[in-house]
């Protein structure tokens, strides 16, 4: 194993949030478990103590509390959580309400706005008001179209506090992307902004907004916030014309004034709060409904005990308000911490427009994605030359497996003393199965741990699980953030055959990971991805890891075509300088021999334009291998650059006529 990158000091684990709580579990329960890896294995090996201790350190407000925590943690699906309690999102994140900064917004057209404790829960105060007012209830749908911006989780949070739905899209989506997702739930409520920034241009959203809400008839009430003002008039922050919106109201005309006292409405623990949605590049989105207690308390268990987040922290995650780590980061709020809400190009106006805001602001947990750390890299952006980051300590990295490149830059460039997790899960369980720890060392390419109360395993083809090699990503017992049903899945097929078709009553999540003999993992790409020439299965991040690291490569995407009866495996490169040359290529395949196998040297090396990715910045090679097979490529409204698909379809028949 490789030595460690970092490693926390005995003092700095013994201040943990981690360690109070297993010591507080080893009081309670008469244990004596010395580590972490103890603590895991008694949160697996005793789900309900576990979950009910968490409960309990997490401090979640409630009206009534549980007459069983469990019925069943080997029942998947269908398990049933903390049955009899009563309790309300909102009331859990608004439970401060003082001067304290509760949010921070930068907005890329260097709108900088803050609101206090006491000013978010006033303003959620009279929004929830409105909402009532207009007949909302407990159940109906409150859809969002919104920036990453404060009005968004006001929005969010007056919808929870009465118990109605929230779900939300980002305004980069297209119609069609929109009503894929909002067309399934019927929204009564729609909040949408006039439009967002982007790279310095003001895109207006309210052609936009006129065209979904055409096939969108049933949305009762539209609540339209001035954010880029009227558009094509520039420098214009008036309020934007409303008469192509029907029941379109201003965000100012639509909050009360005056409102009564905030009711949060008691609901059982698997109420639903939101309503999530699937990437959709292999058919229309899957429509995820999560549960209002287990969405709480598992973001308490990953924010406090993997995180150590404490009220004097400052929380940023760069995120849309499609992806659900907006949702993780919002979840902050129960915490006290100040959360930093950011809308824009993460690299506008310079590269390192995201460092510079975390000195600013004094960020001291920084949430990213992998994309955007070895974009980093290549723009030879140093945070650390500038300073201004003595109170960041936690560095986060998600949406695909992080880089051992990646680990070596943000520890030479960014800062020696942090830790830095590379956290994987999904939208699908609204949390993490791996992520990080700060009690633990941290090892290049690899994620620190499993999540508590996550009995995550790796298959191997005969369905057993394995250590040290490589399989399935499965987790083989009930948590209490599993989805609760997919809307419009009345029978529960759908839910079903997304995670338990291939291991009945087993998670299979479609990740392709080693889980090692400490507990750490190494992730490897998503299965429906994995290469197979000779039968023999390959992780397309293993390619990725060796492929990027040279100079001369800003991108790249492999796929597995079918080719006399076995597989051939092609790789695509994006040029960051240069040509690809036969001299390139084979440094490629000499580096992917030596650092990897020959097994996977690619047949074929050709160059690309450009890499299709999600809107949440996963490459999508399932959409690549459909291009050229000359397949439809389902749902294109969730890639960021769907055009760039268009050089694949045309390579379709070079690829048909060549080995």
């Amino acid at each position: 194993m490789n030595a460690p990158l970092y490693q926390p000091s005995p003092e700095r684990i013994a201040a943990t949030q981690l360690t109070v709580f297993r010591e507080q579990v080893n009081r309670h329960h008469g244990l004596a478990l010395a580590d972490y890896g103890d603590l895991y294995q008694w949160s697996v090996d005793h789900s309900a103590d576990f979950w009910a201790a968490m409960w309990g350190y997490a401090e979640i407000i409630h009206s009534r509390s549980w007459d069983m925590v469990v019925d069943d943690a080997g029942k998947m699906p269908g398990a049933k959580w903390f049955a009899g309690a009563r309790l309300n999102f909102a009331e859990n994140l608004l439970r401060y309400r003082d001067d304290r900064v509760a949010l921070h917004f930068w907005g890329e057209d260097q709108v900088r706005r803050q609101l206090t404790y006491a000013e978010l829960y006033d303003q959620v105060r009279r929004l929830a008001h409105g909402l009532r007012e207009i007949g909302v209830e407990a159940g109906d749908r409150v859809a969002g179209f919104m920036p990453n911006m404060p009005e968004t989780v006001i929005a969010m949070l007056a919808t929870a506090s009465i118990g109605a739905v929230w779900s939300s899209s980002s305004p980069d989506f297209g119609i069609q992307g929109v009503l894929d997702r909002f067309g399934q739930i019927k929204p009564k409520v729609l909040f949408a902004a006039d439009g967002y920034f982007y790279s310095g241009r003001r895109h207006g959203s309210l052609k936009k907004l006129a065209g979904i809400l055409h096939h969108l008839p049933g949305i009762e009430k539209v609540v339209v916030v001035t954010y880029t003002g009227n558009a094509g008039n520039a420098g214009d922050t008036g309020q934007p014309n409303l008469d192509g919106i029907p029941n379109g109201v201003h965000w100012d005309d639509f909050l009360p004034t005056d409102a009564p006292t905030l009711r949060f409405e008691q609901l059982p623990f698997d109420h639903p709060l939101y309503i999530m949605y699937s990437s959709g590049t292999t058919g229309l989105p899957k429509s995820i409904v999560h549960s209002a207690g287990g969405t709480l308390i598992q973001h308490m268990k990953e924010l406090r005990l993997h995180c150590d987040l404490r009220r004097e922290d400052t929380i940023f995650y760069f995120t849309t308000c499609g992806w659900m780590m907006w949702n993780w980061l919002v979840s902050s709020l129960a915490i006290g911490a100040a959360v930093v809400l950011y809308d824009g190009n993460p690299m506008y106006p310079h590269a390192d427009a995201m460092w510079r805001m975390a000195a600013e602001l004094g960020i001291s947990v920084f949430g990213t994605s992998a994309k955007f750390i070895a974009a980093q890299e290549a723009a030879d952006v140093k945070p650390a030359e500038k300073g201004g980051l003595d109170r960041l300590r936690l560095v986060l990295s998600t949406g695909s497996p992080l880089a051992e490149e990646s680990f070596d830059y943000v520890y030479r460039e960014v800062k020696r003393d942090l830790l830095l997790a590379s956290i994987s899960g999904g939208t699908d369980l609204i949390s993490c199965f791996a992520l990080g720890n700060p009690t633990l060392p941290v090892i290049r390419g690899r994620l620190q741990c499993r999540g508590l109360g996550m009995q995550v395993a790796a298959f191997d083809a005969k369905g057993r699980p394995v250590t040290g090699q490589q399989g399935e990503l499965v987790c083989t017992a009930a948590f209490p953030s599993m989805p609760i049903y997919f809307w419009n899945d009345d029978d529960g097929e759908k839910y079903r055959r997304a995670y338990f078709e291939h291991y009945p009553g087993i998670w299979r999540h479609g990740d392709y990971v080693t889980v090692f003999d400490d507990g750490s993992v190494q992730i490897f790409g998503r299965s429906d991805a994995t290469l197979n020439p000779g039968g023999v299965r390959i992780g397309t991040a293993e390619i990725y890891r060796v492929v990027e690291a040279l100079p001369e490569v800003a991108d790249a995407v492999v796929v597995g075509l079918p080719f006399k009866g076995d597989e051939k495996v092609v790789l695509f490169v994006q040029m960051a300088t240069g040509e690809l040359d036969r001299a390139l290529k084979a440094t490629i395949r000499e580096a992917l021999k030596i650092k990897c196998s020959p097994r996977h040297v690619p047949r074929r090396i050709l160059p690309a334009p450009a890499i299709p990715y999600t809107m949440n910045g996963k490459k999508v090679e399932l959409a690549v291998k459909q291009a050229l097979l000359g397949q439809d490529v389902p749902n294109q409204e969730a890639l960021a650059n769907p055009e760039s698909l268009d050089y694949f379809r045309g390579l379709r028949s070079l690829l048909d006529n060549s080995g």
